[in-house]
C-alpha cells in the first residue's frame, strides 16, 4: 500500500470517525422526531431519550455507520473528483480545466444517485436500530441485538431488498441534497478566496463546508421524513405500501408541518458533520498536488 493511498484513508478515517461521533446524537433525535411518535417537540425528545435510556439512547445505532463511513466517503468524495474530470475531458479536452456551474451540478447529481448504493443499507440498520425504543419480543429481548444481528434478519425476512426499503425516497433526497451540497460550497469558496488563482483558506474551507451542510440537510428535511419513516417501518409492523402512500397517509394524518420535522436539528448538525468533511476532502488534494 503506497503512503497517499494511506494518507487519504487515514484522513477519511479521521474525518468520518469524528463526524459520526459528533453528529450521531442528533441523527437519533432526528430519526425520532421524523419516524417516532410522542414526541412534542426537539428538547422534549432529548429529555425522553435521556431520562428512558440515559445517554446510550442517543447513540443507537452508531457502530455500522462508524465501520462503513470511511469507504462510504472516499467512494462518494472520490466519484464527485473523478465525474468532475471525466466531464472535463469530454466537454473541454482537459481533465484539469476548471468545471462549470452546469458541469458541478450534473457531477453532483450523479454523485447523490450512486451513493444511495452504498448508503441505503447502513441507513436502514442505523434507523433500525435508533427506533429500538422498548423491548419487543418475549424474554426482555429487543427485535434487533446489534447491526449484524439486524442485517441477518433482514435478508432472513425480507430478502436482499429489504435492506434497500426507502432506497426510491433516498434518490429523492440525495440526487438534489448533493447539488444542494457541492453547489453551494463552491459559491462560498469562490466568495472567500481572496483571489482566483489562490486555494481557499482551510478555515473558509471549514466554514463554506458547513454552510454547505445545513443548506442541503434543511431542503432535503421533506424527503428524509419520507425515507426515515419507509426505512423505520419493518415487517412485522409494517405501515406503507411504498413512498405514495406514506407521503398521502403522512400528510392526511399530520399534516404538511410532518415533512419539515427535524429540519433544526439537520440545520444544526449538517454545519460540524460538512465542515470537517470538506475540510479533509480538500486538504488531501491540496496534498496530493503538491506531491
Amino acid at each position: 500500500i503506497n503512503f497517499p493511498f494511506m494518507f487519504v484513508f487515514l484522513s477519511f478515517l479521521a474525518a468520518g470517525v469524528s463526524s459520526v461521533v459528533v453528529g450521531h446524537p442528533l441523527d437519533t433525535v432526528k430519526t425520532r422526531l421524523q419516524a417516532g411518535k410522542g414526541y412534542k417537540n426537539t428538547f422534549h425528545c432529548v429529555l425522553t431519550i435521556y431520562r428512558k435510556e440515559t445517554v446510550t439512547g442517543f447513540f443507537k445505532g452508531m457502530s455500522f455507520p462508524l465501520a462503513s463511513i470511511t469507504v462510504y466517503n472516499s467512494a462518494v468524495f472520490g466519484f464527485f473528483s473523478n465525474a468532475q474530470r471525466l466531464i472535463s475531458k469530454y466537454r473541454y479536452g482537459d481533465g484539469r480545466h476548471p468545471c462549470g456551474m452546469l458541469d458541478l451540478t450534473v457531477a453532483s447529481m450523479l454523485t447523490g444517485l450512486v451513493s444511495v448504493g452504498l448508503g441505503a443499507p447502513v441507513d436502514l440498520v442505523k434507523i433500525r436500530l435508533q427506533m429500538q425504543t422498548q423491548t419487543i419480543l418475549a424474554g426482555n429481548q429487543r427485535l434487533y441485538r446489534g447491526p449484524i444481528h439486524c442485517i441477518s434478519s433482514i435478508l432472513q425476512t425480507e430478502g436482499l431488498q429489504g435492506l434497500y426499503r426507502g432506497a426510491g425516497a433516498m434518490i429523492l433526497r440525495d440526487v438534489p441534497g448533493y447539488m444542494l451540497y457541492f453547489i453551494p460550497y463552491t459559491i462560498f469558496c469562490n466568495l472567500m478566496k481572496p483571489d482566483t488563482k489562490s486555494s481557499p483558506h482551510p478555515c473558509s474551507i471549514w466554514l463554506a463546508g458547513g454552510l454547505a451542510g445545513s443548506i442541503s440537510w434543511v431542503t432535503a428535511t421533506p424527503a428524509d421524513v419520507v425515507k426515515s419513516r419507509m426505512q423505520a417501518d419493518t415487517q412485522l409492523q409494517r405501515k406503507y405500501k411504498g413512498i405514495l402512500h406514506c407521503i398521502i397517509h403522512s400528510y392526511k394524518t399530520e399534516g404538511a408541518q410532518v415533512f419539515f420535522r427535524g429540519a433544526s436539528v439537520n440545520a444544526i448538525r449538517g454545519f460540524p458533520m460538512s465542515a470537517t468533511m470538506f475540510l479533509t476532502y480538500e486538504l488531501s488534494l491540496q496534498f496530493f498536488r503538491g506531491l
